[in-house]
């Protein structure tokens, strides 16, 4: 009885082990009959001649041409590769085909390339769930993409680029959260790109180009993975798109962007390539591009790009390709672009360069270009909570016999308010200019001495330090390397592996807080980084062992070493003076950094009554703010958030007028009443000649700046001390007044005789005693 049980059972498991073996030889045989399907649905194509009836499909040496993947005997990927060029199918089906395809549910990878596939892309290809990977490129294609596409939640790559699909991107995309890739180049796609691009935070490659779409490109900065955006040949425009900070590659060339390059590009230190070229881009160019740690490919030709080059400007060392032709460009090709690497490609041409080759424009050509597209100065005006609208209209016609140049400057001014008699206010100081120096500036509109150019941010990206590279850079936090102490920190200077120096700030925390509760504060502190700011490069936690809570953070900056600004202006002991160039440099930089903090960037972050002290300079003489709270304390939240709410402009504005009083005095300045005093003999001035004027300020720099810069910095500085606070500037109104007064000298200086032809030459020609005490002054504790 028992023998017979056992035979039965045994019986039974080989009768089950048969039926699975004959199963899957049945799915292997289906599967296989499906692609001998689609090899005769294609036409027997060359690529798949290797095909027939005895092929082993699922172990079979995959090549460039043909793929075939299988995963416990499904097949999971099919690749067909046909020729480049490949012709439309004859008496193709895409609707048998799709019918056939989704015979293979478990398909995850799908590429059929170059197979002359045509006809409209089916719903039914909704039905392949489980797809990943779709690659559908070089066929022909046709009609609209199908919304059904976005039913693929899985799909992590579409690529449909070089078919003939119409119509704009369907909204459904959206909801493929995954989606990394999405490539839908050389098609006839139109109308704007919608808005849900922005929320498909997963993707890496957004390419668009050759196509027919139109209007603004979405905000992409929340897609905070995106290293690839490619728009090329469409019509889109005009606002130059939002990105993050991750992004390796930009190609926007033949669309109609005609705003100007934001500021925040100089902060992309990943971007490798950067094609902008052939669209109407305004405004500056920022030489800072050139010098991006990344930047390897950079083309900004066919513009309306202006401001002035310098012979040395920056430049990355491995920048390969470089076009600056046919912009608005003036000055001096930086030297770096001429002396790199052999295999380096530099374009120029048809700027109004001082290259003396022939090939650029006179001056005047690019000043009456800019003229013509109304590139003015940015600046904005404050009056009684009004807002003021410029808008220039230039009008101009052809020698005929007697010359007609009518150029209409229209100034609008609209009020929120009841219209009443404004005050005189900073921006008279521009406005009541020799006409020369006026019509110069509008010539670059952004004018910025080249201290402020080489301020540019080229920082590695903001990291986690550990706290054995921190020990390691200061030999254990030797007393050798200690900076400084306050009540709440300390402050080290250590250095690398590389070779860098940095500056560390040591902040004993309270037992109660864990790693966690400072994160949203590292995240602000992560933005802290500006031209003019001591910017921050990372942060380490230290931890207690039993709970994990937080015992010490270690705060990263960047170490400034060139000593702070007083010890270059007013200090007795000071083996080098700022010329008069460098010192309004140093105050338009100053002004910017304080206008960051101020203006909110970062929640939580401003200006604390910032003296001389608190600016550092760096070896290229760039001024840098030291002196800023840090929203790193949990317990301090609610104070800071109500202290900066209370920390009103004014203040701002009263601080850097005390700063700009010593540089321009030359005298230190650190009472109210010595301010008072230095104040009333400046305003004095003001009314005096320009011999009375050269005798109040430093006597290191009477001789060598131009009265029209002198008069334009003493009156700005006069009306940041005004009691008044209706009578004070706005921080904007600063630094559009600084700017010009760097104009105006640059201007007087090439129209001297004296050897210090720009400020360029006056800078750099600059070389004080540096054989200072490397801890001397290296870095405020106050930070």
């Amino acid at each position: 009885m028992e023998k017979h049980l056992g035979l039965k059972n045994l019986l039974g498991l080989l009768v089950l082990l048969l039926s699975i073996s004959i199963s899957e030889q049945l799915q292997s045989s289906s599967q296989a009959n499906t692609l001998s399907r689609i090899r005769n649905l294609l036409n027997y194509p060359n690529v798949l001649s290797n095909w027939n009836n005895d092929t082993d499909f699922c172990n079979t040496e995959p090549s460039s041409s043909v793929t075939v993947i299988c995963y416990e005997d499904n097949i999971t990927q099919l690749h067909i590769i046909g020729s480049k060029g490949a012709s439309q199918l004859h008496n193709f089906s895409i609707d048998s085909f799709l019918t056939t395809l989704v015979e293979l549910p478990s398909l995850k990878v799908l590429r059929l390339v170059s197979l002359g596939l045509y006809g409209p892309l089916p719903s039914k290809l909704s039905r392949l769930s489980s797809l990943e990977i779709l690659d559908l490129s070089s066929n022909f294609f046709h009609s609209n993409i199908p919304r059904e596409i976005s039913s693929l939640t899985s799909l992590q790559s579409l690529i449909l680029d070089g078919n003939k699909f119409t119509g704009g991107l369907p909204n459904g995309l959206g909801s493929l959260v995954v989606l990394a890739v999405l490539s839908v180049k050389n098609n006839t796609l139109e109308g704007h790109l919608p808005d849900m691009l922005g929320s498909l935070h997963n993707l890496r490659v957004l390419s668009l180009s050759r196509n027919n779409f139109t209007g603004d490109v979405p905000d992409l900065s929340g897609v905070e993975n995106l290293q690839v955006l490619d728009l090329e040949d469409n019509s889109l425009g005009p606002k130059f798109p939002q990105v993050s900070s991750k992004i390796q590659s930009i190609v926007l060339r033949n669309n109609k962007f005609t705003a100007g390059i934001p500021e925040k590009v100089q902060s992309y230190h990943q971007l490798e390539h950067m094609d902008i070229s052939s669209n109407r881009f305004m405004g500056p160019f920022p030489p800072s591009l050139l010098s991006l740690p990344s930047i390897t490919y950079l083309n900004v030709a066919g513009n309306k790009l202006t401001g002035m080059l310098f012979e040395d400007n920056q430049c990355n060392a491995g920048l390969d390709f470089v076009d600056l032709s046919t912009n608005l460009l003036s000055g001096r090709l930086p030297s770096c672009l001429l002396t790199g690497p052999k295999h380096r490609i530099v374009r120029y041409s048809n700027n109004c360069l001082a290259t003396g080759d022939g090939t650029q424009h006179p001056f005047s050509f690019c000043r009456n270009e800019a003229l013509a597209v109304g590139i003015l100065p940015h600046h904005h005006k404050h009056i009684l909570g009004s807002k003021v609208v410029l808008a220039l209209i230039i009008c101009g016609s052809i020698i005929g016999g007697v010359v007609l140049v009518c150029t209409t400057i229209i100034v609008v001014r609209k009020f929120l308010a009841k219209i009443a008699t404004p005050r005189k206010t900073t921006r008279s100081i521009v406005e009541n200019a020799a006409s020369t120096y006026t019509s110069k500036l509008f010539t670059d509109a952004s004018y910025v001495t080249r201290t402020m150019k080489l301020g540019s941010l080229s920082l590695p990206s903001y990291r986690t330090f550990s706290s054995e590279e921190l020990k390691v850079a200061t030999n254990n936090f030797d007393a050798a390397t200690f900076i400084g102490s306050s009540s709440d920190d300390q402050m080290y200077r250590g250095q690398l592996k590389d070779g860098s120096y940095i500056t560390i700030k040591c902040l004993q925390t309270k037992r109660k807080n864990s790693s966690q509760n400072f994160m949203h504060h590292i995240e602000l502190m992560s933005k802290l980084r500006h031209h003019h700011l001591v910017s921050t490069l990372g942060h380490c936690f230290e931890c207690y062992l039993d709970d994990s809570i937080v015992s010490r953070i270690f705060l990263i900056f960047e170490y400034v070493s060139n000593g702070t600004l007083r010890s270059w202006i007013s200090d007795k002991h000071a083996k080098g003076r700022l010329t008069w160039t460098q010192r309004i440099a140093a105050a338009i930089g100053v002004a910017r950094g304080m206008q960051f903090l101020h203006t909110g960037n970062v929640p939580g972050v401003f200006s604390n009554n910032i003296k001389i002290t608190d600016i550092l300079l760096d070896q290229n003489f760039v001024a840098k703010i030291c002196s800023y709270n840090l929203p790193i304390m949990d317990e301090n939240v609610k104070e800071q958030k109500s202290t900066r709410a209370n920390y009103e402009e004014k203040f701002v504005v009263y601080d850097f007028g005390v700063i700009l009083l010593e540089i321009i005095s030359g005298k230190q300045i650190n009472t109210k009443n010595e301010v008072r005093v230095a104040q009333n003999q400046l305003q004095e001035s003001i009314m005096s000649n320009a011999m009375s004027r050269k005798n109040m300020i430093d006597p290191a720099i009477r001789n060598s700046c131009s009265d029209e810069s002198l008069k334009t910095m003493i009156e700005i500085c006069c009306r940041c001390l005004e009691q008044d606070t209706e009578d004070m500037p706005s921080v904007e109104d600063v630094i559009w007044n600084l700017q010009f007064a760097a104009q105006v000298e640059d201007s007087w200086r090439k129209d001297s005789s004296s050897s210090d032809a720009s400020p360029i030459s006056h800078l750099y020609n600059f070389k004080p005693n540096l054989s200072r005490n490397s801890n001397s002054n290296s870095y405020s504790s106050s930070v």
